[in-house]
């Protein structure tokens, strides 16, 4: 029993070693794991030091042949930010050499890839503007576009950002109409087109909803009235827009609404124009999802016309 009792106590020892060990190795990886952390941090502060001694001796030099194929390198290498501190200089110093307009183009399109939009649009105008006949002049065109594409608002604000960005693009096209970007460009002047519609949708929606809160009439108006002016205009100035069931939808809607609240001299009038429309809707819309409430309409109408 004894001899058992000491094997016993030898394998314990020879577990409890090797834990120890285990523990050494583990506190061993973590130190250097550790240091070889710190030595890399090291490496990269050093590194990022002598990139910005490099540039701040960049940028101090009158040396502008240099400077200027430095701010190319940070370009390629998407430093943008460095190549803008640096382009802004030269573009003045290069205007009327044979750099002068690459240098002006790069200053614009790194604008743009530090997506500063504004000053983006702003330079690429400055370009077209100095060289329309340059190298780059059908891009930097349709990039003025682009550039205030990137700018423009959700559709509850103020949509003149949106206004300018689709007289860009439509400028582009009347410039360039087999340019390869011609696609892109139309894509673009639909979707800001699109956001003119939504726009104009959320104001009709607005006013349906106000109803009969005559807080909001200007003049004695209605906002049904109104609801119904905006979809028409909205209607007529953008025929092919794909909410066009749903402007129509609205305009049937808030004449019935209209209809209802008005004064008996007006009743038969307005129920009568309610009528026509649910059925102009039901010609133009015959699958309609809202089909039913034509109907409902029509039939509610009926009761005032028919006597």
């Amino acid at each position: 029993m004894l001899k058992n009792i000491l094997n016993t106590l030898k394998l314990g020892g020879k577990a409890l070693f090797l834990h120890f060990e285990i523990i050494s190795n583990d506190c061993f990886l973590q130190k250097m794991r550790k240091n070889i952390a710190l030595l890399l941090g090291i490496c990269c502060l050093f590194i990022l030091v002598s990139c910005a001694g490099e540039f701040n001796r960049v940028y101090k030099t009158t040396d502008y042949a240099y400077k200027y194929e430095y701010a190319k390198e940070c370009f390629a290498k998407g430093k943008y930010a460095q190549s803008i501190s640096l382009l802004q200089e030269l573009v003045t110093i290069l205007k009327g050499t044979d750099n002068g307009e690459e240098c002006l183009y790069m200053l614009a399109m790194s604008h743009y890839a530090n997506a500063d939009y504004e000053s983006a649009s702003d330079a690429f105008k400055k370009y077209y503007s100095t060289y329309p006949k340059g190298l780059y002049a059908e891009q930097a065109s349709f990039y003025i576009g682009q550039s205030l594409y990137q700018s423009t608002p959700e559709p509850r604000l103020d949509q003149t950002p949106t206004i300018s960005a689709i007289n860009a693009f439509q400028q582009f096209l009347d410039f360039f109409p087999d340019s390869d970007l011609r696609i892109k460009a139309q894509d673009k002047l639909f979707e800001l087109q699109d956001k003119l519609v939504m726009k104009e949708y959320l104001s009709a929606k607005l006013y349906y909803d106000l109803g009969d809160y005559f807080g909001n009439c200007n003049f004695g108006g209605s906002n049904f009235e109104a609801c119904i002016a905006t979809s028409q205009n909205a209607l007529k100035n953008y025929p092919y827009t794909k909410m066009r069931e749903d402007f129509a939808l609205l305009i049937m809607k808030s004449k019935f609404e209209l209809a209802e609240q008005s004064v008996e001299s007006r009743k038969l009038e307005r129920f009568r124009d309610a009528e026509d429309e649910c059925y102009g809707f039901l010609n133009e819309y015959p699958d309609s999802k809202n089909k039913s409430l034509a109907e409902q309409f029509i039939n509610k109408c009926k009761k005032i016309t028919k006597n």
